[in-house]
């Protein structure tokens, strides 16, 4: 009689068929959880309340200007300031960040931009007629106030 031997196949790897599956699940749950950082405000920012609503079209054209009392006061005084992304500006420098803010954006969409002013509701109308002139030099015209939606408006 013949002697048969058990023939064994069986390997110890790991499969990891699924690994890249797994890899791009972590991937999307981190891409959609993850809050990117706008602007770390430097200044007070109380907007009014308004009594109408209008949304913005496209939201990568607008740019935002914010006007209030400075956080720190020691170091920049109690006078309402300027603040364009995480800096603060004088007016006579507006002009030169409406210029670099249309330098990123395609030459199609550059008549497009649009500045929205967030004012704290305690600053002075002299800063804002300030803003608004260098806006005009500097030849962006269109202009949003931004504001809460107030209770009774709804």
């Amino acid at each position: 009689m013949a002697k048969f031997k058990k023939k064994t196949n069986t390997s110890q790897d790991i499969p990891t068929s699924a690994l890249p599956d797994i890899i791009f699940m972590l991937l999307f749950f981190f891409m959609v959880t993850t809050v990117l950082r706008e602007t770390d405000l430097l200044v007070e920012n109380k907007l009014p309340n308004a009594t109408q609503l209008t949304k913005l079209e496209q939201k990568s054209l607008v740019s935002y200007i914010y006007v209030g009392k400075p956080k720190d006061t020691d170091k920049y005084g109690d006078e309402p300031r300027i603040q364009v992304n995480d800096v603060l500006i004088m007016p006579k420098e507006i002009p030169k960040f409406v210029f670099e803010e249309k330098d990123k954006l395609d030459e199609v969409e550059r008549d497009k931009i649009t500045m929205s002013l967030k004012v704290d509701r305690d600053a002075k109308m002299g800063i804002i007629n300030d803003v608004k002139q260098q806006l005009r030099e500097a030849n962006a015209l269109k202009v949003n106030y931004s504001s809460i939606l107030s209770a009774d408006a709804l």
